[in-house]
């Protein structure tokens, strides 16, 4: 499958990336082409206009519910690649994107979050039979030890902080792309985590993320999220491949899309944190289209 720079732009109208799986990470579809404002050739959209691209972006999403099964594989700079399984049911409720996602580590020991996404975004944690919502500090842990991905990650709640910027046009990936920086709130800078702000490279014409980067205080890169490959299951687009790679010590986790089940009906009750320790119902082997690496 060739990376995502490579894709035509009618590729790019269909897709979707977790990124928030995740990508929070709501899983994104693109809106109708005819929904989005021409490709700008000279200079940017004012501000109105950029605040309607982000909105538009905001509230984008895959009608219905799906559910993906899904390897994190951890590709450390030094040392043995590590596979870990993963599965991960997804909606929209009142408040915004919901995604349940369940994470199984070498031992067998599972990891269940649930990722409210939105104005009042929120995450719960179920481990060792106890559910409990994470801090913003939390929000930065890995999801399994040794891994580059975290609850931050797969919610993106940064897409709802006040403080954004469209800042200019680049090209990101081979396509041209909104640089938007989102500054964060008091509570995430001063946390350990040392994130100041988040910045996003969104497809000019399909308003479709192609990179995140995490920034600190100096605005130094601290981690980056970018789109590795494509796959189309029922006429949608998934992201069969995202990484997350680590800027200082050079480690990277791909998260790999191996199955998917797309337009379900999924019961209220998956996406209730008060049953976060429960087991959630998966599609039949008959419904679900397997995706080779």
């Amino acid at each position: 499958m060739p990376a995502a720079g490579n894709h035509s732009p009618a590729i790019f109208r269909r897709a979707f990336f977790v990124y928030s799986l995740l990508w929070a990470a709501p899983l994104l579809a693109a809106a109708p082409a005819n929904s989005l404002p021409p490709l700008s050739q000279t200079g940017k959209p004012d501000a109105a206009e950029a605040a309607r691209i982000l909105e538009q972006f905001r509230n984008s999403g895959i009608p219905g519910g799906y559910y993906l099964e899904f390897e994190l594989r951890d590709l450390p700079r030094r040392g043995d690649e590590r596979v870990y399984h993963g599965r991960l049911w997804g909606a929209r409720n009142d408040l915004g994107a919901i995604n349940r996602v369940e994470l199984t580590d070498a031992t067998g020991q599972t990891y269940r979050f649930l990722l409210q996404n939105g104005e009042r975004a929120a995450v719960w944690r179920q481990a060792g039979g106890r559910v409990a919502p994470l801090d913003a500090n939390a929000l930065f842990e890995a999801v399994i030890p040794g891994v580059e991905v975290t609850a931050f990650d797969l919610q993106r709640p940064f897409l709802f902080w006040p403080d954004a910027t469209l800042v200019n046009i680049s090209r990101i990936l081979g396509r041209p792309a909104y640089t938007f920086l989102f500054r964060a709130p008091a509570n995430v800078v001063t946390g350990t985590a040392g994130v100041s702000a988040v910045r996003a490279y969104f497809d000019t014409q399909f308003n479709q993320p192609l990179q995140t980067e995490l920034l600190d205080g100096a605005g130094k890169v601290l981690k980056t999220f970018s789109v590795v490959s494509l796959k189309t299951v029922d006429h949608q687009t998934l992201p069969k491949a995202v990484d997350f790679r680590n800027e200082f010590t050079r480690d990277k986790t791909r998260f790999q899309v191996t199955a998917a089940a797309l337009n379900l009906a999924l019961p209220k009750a998956i996406f209730d944190p008060g049953r976060l320790n429960e087991k959630a119902a998966v599609p039949s082997p008959e419904n679900l289209t397997r995706i080779e690496p």
